[in-house]
């Protein structure tokens, strides 16, 4: 699971005493296990599509952070937020290509928006950028 591989990676990071990693690695590990409570409280258990989802959530607001540092010019903020973004962005899956989603979208019967992006959100949330999933429908839909 992603979280055993997070788990691994904190670790590591304490033992070189690398505080940028830590930091981010201890973020996600506090949400995931948040979440897992959550999970647990409604009877199911974490999965690595809610990691997925946790880390995806975690990169955007990384970028918003890393954008008012480059307002206010720190710099050095930036570079740490970056490198965060940067290890971050290792545990999530690859995204799909356009073409990868067009397919899919053409084999599906019921080519309406609804139902196109629920059957995306469900079988294949963090391999695809919804916004990519709509041009691509939309294209498909003309």
């Amino acid at each position: 699971m992603i979280v055993d591989e997070i788990k691994k990676a904190n670790v590591e990071a304490i033992k070189g005493k690398d505080s940028v990693a830590r930091s981010i690695y201890s973020v996600l590990l506090n949400k995931i296990m948040l979440e897992g409570i959550k999970k647990r409280e409604s009877g199911k258990e974490i999965e690595d599509a809610d990691v997925v989802q946790i880390i995806s959530k975690t990169l955007k607001e990384l970028e918003d952070e890393k954008a008012n540092y480059e307002k206010v010019g720190h710099m050095d903020e930036v570079k740490n937020i970056d490198r965060q973004i940067s290890l971050l962005k290792g545990y999530m899956p690859e995204m799909m290509s356009e073409e990868e989603i067009e397919k899919i979208i053409l084999s599906l019967e019921d080519k309406s928006i609804g139902a196109v992006m629920k059957h995306f959100r469900q079988n294949y949330f963090g391999k695809c950028d919804m916004k990519t999933v709509q041009a691509v429908l939309g294209k498909v839909s003309k």
